[in-house]
C-alpha cells in the first residue's frame, strides 16, 4: 500500500489497545509500529470519535474541496471540512499571539503528521492525545484536547528551538516533537504551507483595546465604559460582593462577575446572561482572575494576604500556588510579557510601585500613582501585553499607562465605586 496514504494514528496496535480496555485482551504494542490506510473506515471502528476543533463553517468545506486534490502528501484527496476547522483553530491561536505565518505552517505540518489534522482523544501512542499527540507530561487531558491550549503549548516549545525561523521546517517540527520518525515531517511541509495560506487571509476577530468600568456597591451595578464613551449597565450581585471580570466562556470579550466573601463563591456572568458558580478560597481571601494556563477562557483565583500567596485555579480544577509580595500589598494580574498565559503581580501602596512577575519568574518594577490610588490593569492600547494603571477615588479618574509610558486619563464613576477593567464592547 502507498505509504503516503498511511498514518500512525489508526494502527493495528491502537485497535488492540481499545479491545484490551473493552474485552480484557493482552496489552497492545507501540502504536507507531504500523499504520492504516485513511480510506479504510473499518480501521477506526473501535476508536472514540474525534473532538471538535470549533464550529465548522461553510468556508471550511470550500477550502477542503479546493485544496484536497492539489495536496501532495498524506491528505491528498482526504482533506475534509473538519480537518480544515482544526487547521483554522491552529492558525487563529498563532495569530492571536502575533506570531508569523511560519509558526502556523510548522504547527499545521506537525498536526498533519501526528493526527492528519484531527483532535484525536484516543491514547494510541502511550498517553498521547489531541491535535499534536502530546503526552501527559505536556498537561491534563482536558488541556491537550483544547485546540487553543494545545497549539499554545506547541508554540511555547517552538519558541525555545534555536533558529526556528530559518532552519528546515521538518527539522524544527522534530525538535519540538522528538518523534521516533523524524523524516516524516519535511515531506508534509508543502501541504502545511498550502493549508495555512488558505486560512491566513482571515485573521481572528480583534476586539481592540480594553475599557474601564466601575462596580457600584450601593446598587450592585456594573457601569462599563464602551469604546464610544457610552455606558453599558449590568446589575449583578448583592450587598458585600466584590467585583471581578474575565473571559469566563471563551468568547472574544470580557464578562463581569462577583466574589461573595460570605460563602467564598464566585458568581460569573456568561455571554448569554447565564451563571457559572465556583466555590473557591476561604475567609479573608481577595478574588483575582486571569488566564493562568493559556486556555480559551479565563480562570479564577484568590490572593491570601495572611500568607502572601496566589492560589490560581486551572481549567482542570487543580490549583497552582505562588508566594509573592509582602504585608499590605494589593494583588493584580495581567499578561505582562505577551505570552500565552496571564501573570501575577502586586501593587505596593507604601511605595506606589507595581511589582510584576514575568513568565520566567523575574520581576519588573514600575513606580506609578500616589497615595490612595487603587491598581488596575488591562490592555489599554491593543498591544500584545497588558498595561498597568490606577484609579484615583478622590477624583474618580483612571490614569492608564500605555506601552510607550504615556498616560491616558478617563473620568468615570463617583464616590464609593470600585474600579474594574475589560473589553465590554458588542455586549448587552
Amino acid at each position: 500500500m502507498n505509504r503516503t496514504l498511511r498514518h500512525r494514528i489508526a494502527s493495528a496496535a491502537a485497535i488492540t489497545a481499545v479491545a484490551t480496555a473493552l474485552l480484557g485482551a493482552a496489552p497492545a504494542a507501540h502504536a507507531d509500529e504500523d499504520a492504516f490506510d485513511l480510506s479504510n473506515p473499518t480501521a477506526f471502528a473501535l476508536a472514540a470519535p474525534d473532538y471538535s476543533c470549533g464550529t465548522i463553517v461553510a468556508a471550511d468545506s470550500t477550502i477542503a474541496q479546493q485544496l484536497s486534490p492539489t495536496l501532495t502528501g498524506t491528505l491528498r484527496n482526504y482533506l475534509t471540512a473538519y480537518r480544515v476547522s482544526c487547521a483554522r483553530a491552529i492558525v487563529q491561536a498563532v495569530q492571536a499571539r502575533g506570531l508569523p505565518q511560519r509558526a502556523a505552517e510548522l504547527a499545521v505540518t506537525t498536526s498533519i503528521v501526528e493526527t492528519t489534522l484531527r483532535n484525536n482523544p484516543n491514547m494510541e501512542d502511550h498517553d498521547s492525545v489531541g491535535l499534536f499527540q502530546q503526552r501527559a507530561s505536556w498537561g491534563s487531558f482536558q488541556n491537550r484536547m483544547n485546540p487553543t491550549w494545545a497549539t499554545n503549548a506547541f508554540l511555547n516549545a517552538l519558541l525555545n528551538v534555536p533558529n526556528w525561523q530559518t532552519r528546515p521546517m521538518g527539522e524544527v517540527c522534530q525538535a519540538v516533537q522528538r518523534s521516533a520518525y523524524p523524516d516524516r515531517y519535511q515531506v508534509q511541509v508543502a501541504d502545511g504551507r498550502r493549508i495555512v495560506a488558505a486560512l491566513w487571509t482571515t485573521p481572528p476577530v480583534d476586539p481592540g483595546p480594553d475599557n474601564v468600568g466601575i462596580y457600584r456597591p450601593s446598587t450592585s451595578e456594573f457601569h462599563l465604559r464602551k469604546d464610544d464613551g457610552s455606558l453599558l449597565k449590568i446589575k449583578w450581585g448583592t450587598t458585600g460582593d466584590i467585583p471581578v471580570s474575565g473571559n469566563w466562556d471563551g468568547g472574544h470579550l470580557e464578562n463581569v462577575g462577583i466574589y461573595r466573601p460570605s460563602t467564598s463563591t464566585f458568581h460569573l456572568r456568561k455571554d448569554d446572561g447565564g451563571l457559572i458558580e465556583l466555590k473557591y478560597g476561604t475567609t479573608g481571601d481577595v478574588p483575582i482572575s486571569g488566564d493562568w494556563d493559556g486556555g480559551h477562557a479565563g480562570n479564577v483565583g484568590i490572593y491570601r494576604p495572611s500568607t502572601n500567596e496566589f492560589h490560581l485555579r486551572m481549567d482542570d480544577g487543580k490549583t497552582r500556588v505562588i508566594k509573592y509580595g509582602t504585608t499590605g500589598d494589593i494583588p493584580i494580574t495581567g499578561n505582562w510579557d505577551g505570552g500565552h498565559a496571564s501573570n501575577i503581580g502586586i501593587y505596593r501602596p507604601s511605595t506606589n510601585e507595581f511589582h510584576l512577575r514575568m513568565d520566567d519568574g523575574k520581576t519588573r518594577v514600575i513606580k506609578y500613582g500616589t497615595t490612595g490610588d487603587k491598581p488596575v490593569s488591562a490592555n489599554w492600547d491593543g498591544g500584545h501585553a497588558s498595561n498597568i494603571g490606577i484609579y484615583r477615588p478622590s477624583t474618580s479618574e483612571f490614569h492608564l499607562r500605555m506601552d510607550d509610558g504615556k498616560t491616558r486619563v478617563i473620568k468615570w464613576g463617583t464616590t464609593g465605586d470600585i474600579p474594574v477593567a475589560g473589553n465590554w464592547d458588542a455586549r448587552g
